[in-house]
This record gives structure tokens, sequence and C-alpha cells, in this order.
């Protein structure tokens, strides 16, 4: 066997494959700055319409808990309509063209103004969660079966490194503004939004230009020029019965619904749970620029890991790391345990994440990659939902979240439970027969 290149061993060895992981450099901006910076600055907008800090940080989790419900409401039909229709890079478009302008919008966020504050980071976040599984869905059909876990950690590993330079940046706009001619740390702030914007923009632009659409294939009772709502919801209805078929497919999503809960309310509530603990604000986002660095080198570590050990094996041990974590979140009370925490962090978010993406794809049909990879969305995001939803009310009823942090333990070993169960290969044939059986492809058309 050759020798493989170094852009082989982490998985960007093709133009293609590049293009399509610097989408995670585009979007990994609005989940580093905008989602953890808003954190802070919305207790500030809140206190200052009338809110208690309490109150101003609940209703962020609440805020966000709705942001991923109305994605996974509507992820699914989406994907669907973008599989019939072939054409996952123009809802991905759209989605990309109204959050930006969304996010844009943050600047104009006055003193106070907590609902507006709150609606513009509800768009945003639908709109940047939505391109992700478009986004997602196009990774199949980029990465064969034996490079896609290297491909899916390089998209994370550059996502890191993309958010943490960004986040870095206006790090340093924020704690010294008059540095960059700005009147003060809320302008600063405001223009952080703005330049997420234009990031998530400008990185985009390789994926619309060298990642190819898929191939249309159409169900051997579907033509084109039918209602794409009509046939969107009846693939919609038969890929919710074919995931009882698809049995491994189906444990799989409902292993990272349970573990990918716990993932996502860590980075969802990191900052706000910093808070509540006293961590001064420069501290945390100095914590969230280490996460995004250590990120870079372990991300791809978790692909080649995986292609020694088997992508299962490292998730268990990315889990292990987190239920770790979650121990020392119990008992935090500093800032250096918060910075040994993130780097913690830092260390296994990427690959538990990017290996449950990445085997996913490979255990699913192709020419269904867009529903798939929408209900994939829903398991991810309603699980999301689960774990800030948990720590808003906590927040409310108690004004303490640190409860919740040991709850958490029980997701991690519950979703590796359930990972037990899934028989990969077993899995990856039941896709392929169901490639097999679709009608051939087709050239792109408009339907």
């Amino acid at each position: 066997m050759a020798k493989r290149s170094f852009l082989d061993r982490l998985g960007l060895h093709r133009p293609e494959l590049r293009a399509w992981a610097l989408y995670d450099v585009a979007n990994s901006a609005w989940m580093t700055t905008v989602m953890q910076v808003f954190q802070i600055y919305i207790v500030i907008v809140g206190v200052a319409g009338g809110l208690s800090e309490a109150q101003a940080r609940a209703r962020y989790m609440f805020a966000s808990s709705l942001a991923i419900i109305l994605v996974g409401l509507t992820g699914p039909l989406l994907g669907a309509i973008a599989d019939y229709r072939g054409s996952k890079k123009s809802f991905l478009a759209a989605f990309l063209a109204v959050g930006a302008v969304t996010t844009g919008a943050m600047f104009f966020i006055g003193d106070g103004q907590w609902v507006y504050a709150l609606t513009t980071f509800v768009v945003g976040n639908v709109c940047v969660t939505a391109t992700l599984a478009f986004y997602n869905a196009l990774l199949p059909a980029i990465a064969g079966p034996y490079e896609v876990d290297r491909v899916s950690t390089a998209g994370f590993a550059l996502g890191y490194l993309g958010g943490g330079l960004l986040l870095a940046a206006n790090g340093v706009m924020m704690a010294h503004p008059d540095w960059f001619g700005l009147p003060g740390r809320d302008v600063a702030i405001r223009l952080s939004f703005v330049s997420v914007a234009v990031w998530w923009v400008v990185f985009s632009i390789p994926l619309f230009r060298k990642v190819p659409e898929p191939p249309r294939r159409l169900e051997a009772d579907e033509k084109a020029g039918q209602n794409p709502v009509v046939i969107a919801s009846r693939r919609l209805a038969e890929t919710f019965q074919e995931l009882r078929t698809y049995k491994d497919a189906g444990l799989l999503l409902l292993a990272f619904l349970v573990y990918n809960d716990a993932v996502n309310t860590i980075i969802r509530a990191a900052l706000t749970f910093g808070g509540e603990v006293g961590i001064e604000a420069a501290d945390m986002i100095g914590a969230l620029i280490l996460v995004q660095f250590v990120g870079v080198p372990f991300a791809f570590g978790f692909g080649l890991l995986a292609d020694r050990i088997g992508a299962k094996r490292a998730i268990y041990l990315a889990l292990a790391v987190y239920t770790v974590i979650s121990l020392l979140g119990f008992f935090l009370k500093n800032a250096t345990q918060f910075y040994v925490m993130a780097a913690l962090v830092g260390t296994v978010q990427g690959g538990a994440q990017a290996l449950g993406r990445s085997l996913f794809a490979t255990m699913i049909p192709k020419h269904k990659a867009g529903e798939m990879f929408g209900f994939f969305g829903v398991f991810d995001r309603f699980g999301g939902s689960m774990g800030t939803f948990l720590f808003g009310v906590l927040l409310a009823a108690t004004g303490s979240s640190r409860p919740a942090i040991l709850i958490l333990i029980v997701f991690f070993a519950l979703g590796a439970f359930i990972l037990s169960k899934v028989d990969v290969e077993r899995g990856r044939r039941q896709a392929r027969a169901a490639e097999a059986a679709s009608t051939a492809p087709e050239s792109h058309a408009s339907a």
C-alpha cells in the first residue's frame, strides 16, 4: 500500500474536502463568538432592562432551547425537500444569507433591549444550526467510508482554529476598545457580532465553488416535477418507518441524542455557569480561546485514532473524559479550575461530535442524506434543548445550576451503553443495499 501523504492522513487531500472543511471555519465563529459572548452580553442588556442577573441568564437558556427546538421541528422536512430537489447547497445558502444579516443586525442592540437581543440571537441560531444539516449531508457524497472519520474531524479541527482566531481577535478588541478607536466595550462587543457575519460569509465561499451538489436520486415511485412538499412529507413518513429497518443507524441516533445532549449543554452553558460561580469575564473568554486551540490537534488526533481503533471506541474514550469534566465542574471554585476544565473539554469535544457525524454518514443511504441528517439534527438539537432547559429551570427556581452538572454524567453513561448496541458493519451493509435499490443518479435540474 502506498504511503499516505500528510494531507491524506488529516483528511484534507482533495480540493472539495478542504472546501467542505472550511465551512466548519465559517460557522464555528458563530458558535464561539456569538453564542459564548452573548451569554455575557445578555446579562448586561437584561440588567439594564430591569432583569436580575439570574433572570437574564435563564432567559438566555430558554431562548437557546427555543432555537434548537425550532430547527428540530423543521429540519427533517427541509432536508427531505433538498434531497428530492437536489438542492442542498441552495438551502444552505438561503439560511446562511438570513443568518448573516440577522447576526449583523445584533450591532443595533441598545441598552435594555433584551427582547430584541434575544430575538436576533434566536433567528441567527436557528439559521446557523439549519445550515449544518445541509452541510453534513454533503459529507457522504465527497468522502469514502475509509476516510470519512478523518474528513469529519478535520472539519472540526479547522473550525476550532478559525473560531479561536476570530474569538481571540474579538477578545482583544473587547478588552482594549481604545486600541481600535472605539468608545467602549459595549460597541466592541456589538462589532464582534458583525465580524462573525462577515467571517461566516467569506469562509463559506469555497464550499459553494468546490463542493459539488450530490447527484439527485429518485425513489422508484417518484418522478421529477411532483410537489416537493408532498414528496418530502411522504419520504419523511417512510424514513421514520425505515429507521426501524436501519436499526443500527437508529440506535446511533438515540445514543447521539443522549450523550450529545450533555456535550451541547456544556457548550451552551459554560459561560453562564462560570459567571454564576464568580469567574471573571476575561478569564471565561480566555478559557474559551484555550478550548479552541487545544481542540485543533486533538480533533485531528481523534480522526487518526478512529483509523486505528474504530470510531465507536474513540467515542467511548471521549465520553469517559467528559464524565471527569462533569465531576470537576460540580466542585468548580476558581478561574484556575475553569481553565483546567476548558483544556479537558478541548481534548474531546471535537472527537465526540465529529465521529458521531462521520459514523452516521457511513450508515445511511447517500440519496437520503439530507432527510437523514435532518433527523440527525432533530436528535442533536432536541437533545441539546433538554440540558439547557434544565439549567434554565434550576437557575430560575434556585438561583444555582450546579446540581445539573452531575446529572450530565448519567447522560454520558447512558449514551455509551446505547452506543455499545450499535453494529456498525451491519448498518453500513444495509445502507449500501438501499442505495442499490434506488433509481440511478440523474443530472441536476430543478424540480
